[in-house]
Parts: C-alpha cells; structure tokens; sequence
C-alpha cells in the first residue's frame, strides 16, 4: 500500500553527520543523485557566507532504498557528513551562557531547563537545512518524471528589489543568470546592490535578510484539497517555509499586496483557450497569476508562486545587549562562527521544500506503489480533466 510522502531529518551542527530519511517514494523512481550534490553545493554558496562553508563539502550518501539508482519503495535513507565534528570537544565547543536575540537560544534554554545554549543552538542551527535540501531534491526526481519544474531564487533585501518577471518560457535564461549571481539573484543590477548592502553590513558586523521567491512550472490543477484545513496545499506550503530557520512571512502570489486592493483588481479571470489544453492549466487561461497559482488550496494548472521573507542572521559579530545566565548581568551576546548574509542558501533551502510539498501533493493524488501506477493515475485524471 502506498504511504504518504513524508520525510524526517536528524544530526546536529557540529555531530558527526546530518541523516535525511524519506519515506513514501514509489517504486522504479530514477534519482537524480548528482542533482542532490549540486543542489547541496549551492546551499553552500552565496555571497555573505561564514567560514564553515569553507570547512564543509556537502556529498549526499545514500545508505537505503536505492538499488541501482532507482529506488525500491522503502524508505530511502541519506547521509551528509560534517567535517567539523565537535560536538563532544569541551574545549572546540564551550558551554553558551549568553543568549543571542533572535536565536533559539534563550527560548530553548528555558523550555529544556538548561543554563547552558549549546544543546538547543546546536539543533536549531541552519546546518540542519542541509538534510532538508537533501530531502528535495530527491522528491523532485518524481516532479521531473512529469515535466514540473520548480525554481528559487533571491528576490531581493532591504531597498534592493528585483522586479523581473518570471516566466517559463525565459525559465532557461534565468537559471544561467541566477547561477552567475553571487547572491542567487537573476537581475544584474539588483545582484550588485545586494552584494554592497551585504559588504557594507560586513564592515558594519550586522547582517542582512532577504525576501526568497519560488516559481514552478506544469502542475496540473487539482493538487492538494479544499475537504480539509490541513490538506490545503497553500497551508502546507506556508507551513514548509516557515519551519525554515529564520523565516517569519510566507505569501502566495499576491500575497499581502491582496488588501490594498479591491476583488475585481485581485481575482485572476477565466477564459479558455482550444489551443492550449495541453498545457497544465488545460486551457483555462487566466491572463493574471493574483493567486499564486492555488485556490482553495489546490492548484490551478497556473505557476504556483511562493514569497518567503528571512530575518537578519541572529548572530552578529558586534554582539548585541543580553544577561548572563546565573547572574542575570547584563551583558553582550554570545558569538557562534555565523554568516553575514545567508539569503542565498535560503533561497535553495525554500526551492527544495517548497519542491518537496508540490511532490507530496502531486503523489496524495496520484500516488501508487511504483511508478507504472502513478503515471497511469495522473495519465487517467489528465484524459478525464480534459472532457470538463
């Protein structure tokens, strides 16, 4: 019987290893391992990054469910090593007793009644968005077996803003330039402005967020459900990026832009097109994408669209007011190896989960034991879909 898919992750920062288990694949699935690879490389990268990426090269090891490169329909098990594995070392990793604002830390010392914020910090850290990565990329093996893409990038931070549009038919040109960004970003001039807002926050020791944006391409409508609160596909969506450390808005299409205006300057109009009932959308054409590509929780056959905003980096090198624990002294904040900016990675960590969710609700529907079922499923609803 097929199992929803669903995956869990586990390691610390600096354990031995991250592990990423993904459970509800089906069978004779093709994984794309060298894609895993890359989408960890540019975890790694971005302009703002700390010294632990130097120290790291993230290789995805794959212990279970694969045979041959193609998985068997158990769980698929996945390792990434930390080189820097410390966790034990007293000396390399001393106790943390001086809260940062904005990290887990003092939340976390508080709920595991502890005086000391390693242990929650080590969990809580970004490192862990490796496994997640991970995860992502390997469900998106499923969304590539029928033709869904899905693309992230760094729209901008600050007073830097990219107003490029996102289509799929300039898909291709925009992952070239997103790729030669030094923060992930596809509009040359806006890339230039957030690589000296970063620079300037450097020689400043503060930090720089950013808003992420992911886009994808050849969902069929009808992805996710209207029956049930928790099935809605842009709840889950939302829920997915926001469990990414340091993000604190999601928004879908529009988004919060939606009450400044009024319904008929929102709602996207139908019309249809004959010629184009092979596209995803099967020819309901809307000539506006307002809604992100989701109503009522399902897709639309438009491009779903995902807006995540990421906070500063919590840690700054100048240190920020804090107690002391034990004494309550007021004090500057503890500092952990941290990064300037890491809106780039974010920007991969939100394209890989948001992949994630778009494949899980693409196997609720489709779903089967191996890949021969599911692509008769959605071969079936397409054929049905069309008659409507």
């Amino acid at each position: 019987m097929a199992r929803p898919l669903r995956y869990q992750t586990a390691g610390e920062s600096h354990g031995p290893a991250l592990v990423a288990i993904i459970d509800g694949l089906p069978s004779d699935l093709a994984v794309d391992a060298a894609r895993v690879n890359r989408e960890l490389a540019r975890r790694q990268g971005g302009y703002g990054r700390g010294a632990r990426q130097k120290i790291e090269t993230d290789i995805a090891e794959f212990l279970g469910g694969l045979r041959s490169g193609r998985t068997i329909g158990s769980p698929v098990a996945i390792r990434i090593a930390n080189k820097d594995n410390r966790i034990d070392d007293a000396v390399k990793t001393p106790p943390v007793t001086r809260p940062r604002p904005g990290h887990a830390d003092l939340a976390g010392s508080l709920k595991y009644l502890t005086a000391d914020c390693r242990s929650t910090l080590e969990r809580a850290s970004a490192r862990e968005t490796a496994a997640r990565v991970a995860a992502g990329a390997v469900a998106r093996s499923v969304l590539d077996a029928f033709g869904i893409r899905v693309f992230g990038f760094v729209r901008g931070a600050i007073d830097a803003w990219s107003s490029c549009e996102i289509t799929a038919d300039n898909l291709d040109a925009l992952i070239t330039a997103r790729d030669a960004s030094e923060v992930y970003c596809p509009d040359p001039t806006v890339d230039a402005q957030l690589v000296d807002l970063i620079h300037r926050a450097k020689i400043e020791k503060d930090t720089v967020g950013g808003w992420c944006e992911v886009h994808v391409f050849g969902c069929p409508p009808g992805l996710g459900s209207c029956m049930n609160w928790d099935d809605r596909l842009d709840a889950r969506l939302a829920f997915s990026v926001m469990g990414i450390q340091a993000f604190k808005a999601v928004e879908i299409g529009l988004g919060r832009e939606c009450a400044a205006r009024f319904g008929s300057n929102v709602h996207d109009p139908i019309t249809f097109d004959d010629d184009a009932r092979d596209a995803s959308h099967l020819g309901f054409v809307r000539p506006s994408n307002n809604a992100g590509g989701l109503e009522g929780g399902m897709t639309n056959g438009m491009p779903v669209v995902v807006r995540g905003t990421m906070k500063p980096i919590s840690t700054l090198l100048r240190g920020m007011p804090s107690v002391e624990f034990g004494t309550h002294a007021a004090v500057s904040s503890a500092y952990e190896r941290s990064d300037v900016s890491a809106v780039a990675a974010a920007s991969v960590v939100m394209e890989n989960v948001v992949a994630f969710e778009i494949a899980r609700a693409f196997l609720d529907k489709f779903g089967g034991d191996s890949m021969t079922e599911v692509r008769g499923a959605y071969e079936a609803y397409i054929a049905a879909a069309r008659s409507i």
